[in-house]
């Protein structure tokens, strides 16, 4: 794929863009608060969209389409688990998690709603959430480097390292600059083209001559959703990417900055919609692409959508669409930094360094956060051989399993306790890491539902051994009573 000029001026006017509303959103932050969580000012249409561009990042554009070229419908399950999980976050996370976290203080993290919910001032809860967000972030953060520098690569033939320079260092520059303003409303126009992409490629590849005799070519088995290399542990553990929402600190997020817990509702058909529509995409992707390539196989499945983009339209077009995986890359990896940013802000650097430092200094120490974390991020996705799917799926899983139940439980359980907060994150993140090491039968699972289950599980007997002290039951009274 050569380089040609109408894609590279689409790129930089894409670009440019962005880091404009990057540069309008540092005039509109004027506080921690709004460059952490945008002041809790967010409206239902920009938060339904920040979160699915947020969620789905490369995964969508290049992950996923690249899993069904391989494998064809049967990866479709991915999807049915993720739809049915996030439909649950939005109905019963949403409302009372934006509703509990500015009750404790309006706490602006999930270390930091974490240690007010269950009134840990040892900050013991604090710093191993803390840490925890830290790790599996920079694996996440580096799966979106991994498909910006794929990207690059492709499109402009570049040298991976160097493609993999260029992209982090366009992603952090307007993350560094604007905080949770340009992070939100850059996923709003993200999400919109992401949309617009996934719709417009497959519908446009189906009707091209080579798709048509690809159906020839093409093995039966990619168009069933069972087929005879479906396994039960395979069925399960597409289905339980599920459960991971209910832990994904950039997903949650969002749902403490929505301006107003009655804008829930509104949000969450505007959100459930897109990430229908895109998913069907994303499925109708890969297989548009296991047709037109049925006879010249790509070398790396997860490029399928550049390719594809490249063969039906026109350059100027072709660079708008393609245009769409940076716009899922960076709605990713912008949360992702900030997310961690805001945890080296509020709960160490606040934390156990500066409690009284101003906000100018603690959104300095932000952007610097951002800049380390995704240096080490960087360093992670050096590797040109990383699979974009591969990493999110233990980061998903990570986080999935050590914060999952601990956001149920302390938003639907009034005797959780501290102790049983700290065993779940602990648990859940050892779990995860230990069981991605075995493989063979059982080990085969996804490790999110080992991680999910065992997490909740010690949560549940350590807070039954150790009950919360009167005070976080009375905190927890006063939330039901204000829902």
């Amino acid at each position: 794929m050569t380089i040609e000029l109408p894609i590279l001026i689409t790129f930089v006017g894409y670009l440019a863009m962005m880091m404009g509303i990057g540069l309008w959103a540092y005039k509109a932050t004027d506080s921690v608060d709004d460059y952490i969580l945008g002041g809790r000012g967010m409206g239902p249409a920009v938060t339904a969209l920040s979160v699915g561009a947020s969620d789905m990042s490369g995964w969508l554009l290049l992950g996923l389409p690249g899993a069904v070229y391989l494998g064809g419908l049967g990866e479709a399950w991915i999807g049915f688990g993720l739809v049915f999980g996030a439909w649950l976050n939005w109905l019963f996370v949403a409302k009372r998690l934006r509703v509990y976290t500015e009750l404790a203080d309006n706490a602006l993290t999930l270390p930091d709603f974490f240690e007010k919910r269950f009134e840990d001032n040892k900050g013991v809860l604090k710093v191993v959430s803390a840490v925890t967000i830290l790790v599996f972030f920079t694996f996440y953060a580096s799966s979106g480097m991994v498909g910006g520098a794929i990207l690059f690569e492709k499109v402009f033939g570049l040298d991976y390292t160097l493609a993999l320079i260029i992209g982090s260092t366009i992603i952090v520059s307007y993350t560094f600059v604007g905080g949770f303003f340009a992070v939100s409303w850059t996923d709003f126009f993200q999400g919109c083209l992401m949309l617009v992409a996934l719709l417009i490629v497959p519908m446009a590849i189906f009707s091209q001559p080579e798709t048509q005799q690809g159906f020839e070519a093409l093995d039966p088995a990619m168009l069933e959703f069972f087929n005879e290399d479906t396994t039960i542990i395979g069925f399960v553990s597409l289905l339980a990417w599920g459960l991971g929402y209910f832990g994904q600190p950039h997903i949650l997020s969002r749902f403490m900055a929505i301006n107003s817990p009655n804008d829930i509702a509104i949000s969450r058909r505007i959100a459930m919609s897109w990430m229908l529509i895109a998913l069907i995409g994303a499925l109708a992707t890969g297989i548009a692409g296991s047709l037109f390539f049925a006879t010249n196989p790509l070398d790396n499945p997860e490029t399928v959508f550049i390719h594809l983009a490249h063969a039906a339209f026109n350059p100027w077009i072709g660079g708008i669409l393609i245009a769409a995986i940076l716009s899922a890359i960076m709605s990713t990896i912008d949360s992702q930094l900030l997310v961690c940013s805001s945890v080296i802000t509020e709960d160490f650097y606040r934390k156990w360094l500066r409690p009284q430092a101003e906000s100018k200094e603690l959104m300095l120490v932000g952007r610097l956060g951002v800049i380390a974390i995704a240096v080490i991020a960087g360093i992670v996705a050096l590797n040109p051989e990383s699979s974009v799917l591969g990493l999110v799926s233990y980061a998903w899983a990570g986080f999935g399993a050590a914060f999952g139940p601990v956001v149920i439980l302390s938003l639907f359980w009034r005797n959780y306790s501290r102790n049983g907060a700290v065993a779940t994150i602990v648990v859940g993140a050892v779990t995860v890491v230990v069981w991605k090491q075995l493989t063979g039968g059982i080990f085969d699972l996804y490790e999110i539902v080992p991680g999910f289950l065992l997490a909740t599980f010690v949560g549940v007997l350590v807070s039954k051994l150790q009950a919360p002290s009167a005070i976080v039951k009375q905190q927890f009274s006063d939330f039901e009573a204000k829902l």
